[in-house]
């Protein structure tokens, strides 16, 4: 062999070598250039590093955090160039969200009426509610019966239930939503009996924390749970077997017996807010596409004693909350498009998606005119070129566009089981189940793998702060999401299966 073809034979395995190597690699999209990714990169830490400061104090509704939290998205949402989206002059930027927020205080279970009734102890029973005071009386003489119910309920009527106080035999799997079944048809209170001490003291820690809910969903609700010990002690031993037995045999049983449960509670009022700005389109009557990430997080967090108690939460969320005002930043520096692009920052999602409930019951824009909803959440986690996880797979008419783009950009799909155990656990769903096509696209979400350490590490702790972001996966999903909705926000590219009509001719 020549030394000529020699040296054309070394550059050919040296091509093909370095071919070989970029196939082993992930493919990261390439639509944008290197110095354009960076120049993404650091306004995202920007917002990232400035809302997951200690300053800004984790962010919880209610607090400083939120004042602080709220006037710095709102100075961004006007530097990029948005309009407010509340379609109220008198509440710009800001929609209020009315919340309560009650933590247990006392209680009392008694059994027996006169001057010697047997109180459960403390350590035995408790009764809790979300009202500053409930109180319910039962048995002979009072007019509302006791009853005992066992595991079986199909049979239950409202008639059979409505305003007495029921005790409640129970799987611990089952009894949450029998109590909630039991509490829709209008029971007075319920009392659960629970195995030992320790099942209950594992209740009663899960209730050692503040609740917040929004305020139009308070119920009167009167909720106590006791020991299988302790009501024993309370009917006798030979009573209650014979009483348990019946009611798991035969179904519900009318007691006599007096019982009364009270519970106190700590109860405060207060207004948190979402802010929506917007993108105005050139044709508003064509729909509107929706993008959400949360703001909110858990203020403090750790044990007391700790010597950083701040949940920063710059994964969760301030990453999201970046990557939104990002796409928002891009899409309104580029060509107008066809239909409305509203942002919405939410609140008080930690606690039960209540902000994206409170803007799902009045939203800025009915809600069938809102053709896709994209939420942003916990989306720093994965590298360049990683797979893609979507949240809502298979709900919404425009996935053929996403797998698309995604194709476009040798993008690959991940665990879609994985994906979607947290369905349910995102600001999404609370628009998926008023009918509004929604998902979360997140290369976070694609696998266990990806997501597993952050959840274990520094999910919900203090530990989740600004040092340890990955930009690579959430700049290559914002390009995506750039690219999907710009093809959604064109009216003459895409429609969704029920058309929204112009009204005007």
């Amino acid at each position: 062999m020549s030394r000529h073809c020699g040296r054309l034979w070394g550059i050919w395995a040296l091509l093909l070598a370095l071919a070989l190597a970029a196939c082993a690699r992930p493919a990261a999209p390439v639509s944008v250039p290197p110095a354009e990714r960076s120049a993404i990169a650091g306004r995202l830490m920007q917002d990232i590093t400035t809302l997951a400061s200690d300053e800004f104090g984790g962010r919880k509704p209610g607090t400083i955090g939120e004042a602080r939290t709220l006037s710095y998205l709102t100075a961004r949402m006007q530097e990029i160039g948005l309009v407010s989206g509340t379609n109220d002059p008198g509440s710009p930027w800001r929609a209020p969200v009315q919340l309560v927020a009650t933590l247990p205080q006392t209680s009392r279970i008694a059994f027996g009426n006169g001057q010697r009734p047997f109180v459960v102890p403390s350590e035995a029973g408790f009764a809790i509610t979300p009202r500053r005071r409930e109180l319910a009386q039962g048995g002979p003489a009072t007019g509302v019966d006791v009853l005992l119910v066992g595991e079986e309920m199909a049979d239950l009527t409202r008639d059979d239930v409505a305003g007495s106080v029921i005790i409640l035999l129970a799987r611990q799997s089952d009894a949450a939503a029998q109590r909630a079944a039991l509490f829709e048809m209008d029971a007075g209170a319920v009392l659960t009996i629970v195995s030992d001490a320790a099942a209950l003291a594992q209740i009663r820690g899960e209730y050692s924390e503040e609740r917040v809910r929004l305020l139009g969903d308070e119920a009167n609700t009167l909720s106590a749970f006791i020991t299988e010990a302790a009501i024993e002690q309370a009917l006798g031993a030979v009573r209650w077997a014979g009483l348990k037995q019946q009611a798991l045999a035969q179904g519900p049983v009318a007691l006599e017996v007096s019982l009364s449960i009270e519970a106190n509670s700590q109860r405060r009022e207060f207004v948190s807010h979402n802010l929506i700005g917007m993108i105005p389109g050139k044709s508003s009557s064509s729909g509107a596409v929706l993008l959400l990430a949360h703001w909110d997080h858990l203020g403090e967090c750790g044990p007391p004693d700790a010597e950083d108690r701040i949940c920063n939460g710059a994964i969760d969320n301030a990453s999201g909350v970046a990557v939104m005002l990002e796409l928002a930043r891009r899409l309104k520096a580029g060509p107008a498009l066809d239909r409305d692009i509203f942002v919405l920052a939410t609140t008080a999602e930690e606690v039960g998606l209540l902000g994206a409930r409170a803007f799902a019951a009045a939203p800025p824009v009915p809600l069938d005119q809102i053709i896709a909803a994209f939420n942003f959440d916990t989306v720093a986690v994965a590298p360049a070129g990683a797979p893609v996880g979507i949240v809502g797979r298979g709900r919404t008419p425009f996935e053929p566009i996403v797998l698309e783009h995604l194709t476009k950009t040798r993008r690959v799909l991940g665990n879609r089981d994985f994906a979607e155990s947290f369905l349910a656990r995102q600001d999404g769903w609370a628009l998926l189940q008023q009918g509004v096509p929604t998902v979360l696209i997140s290369s976070a979400f694609a696998s266990r793998e990806i997501l597993g350490p952050y959840l274990k590490r520094d999910y919900h702790s203090a530990s989740d702060t600004s040092d340890k972001i990955e930009l690579g996966g959430a700049i290559d999903d914002l390009l995506l999401h750039e690219a999907v909705i710009r093809q959604l926000g064109d009216a003459a590219r895409y429609q969704p299966p029920s058309a929204l009509v112009d009204p005007q001719p």
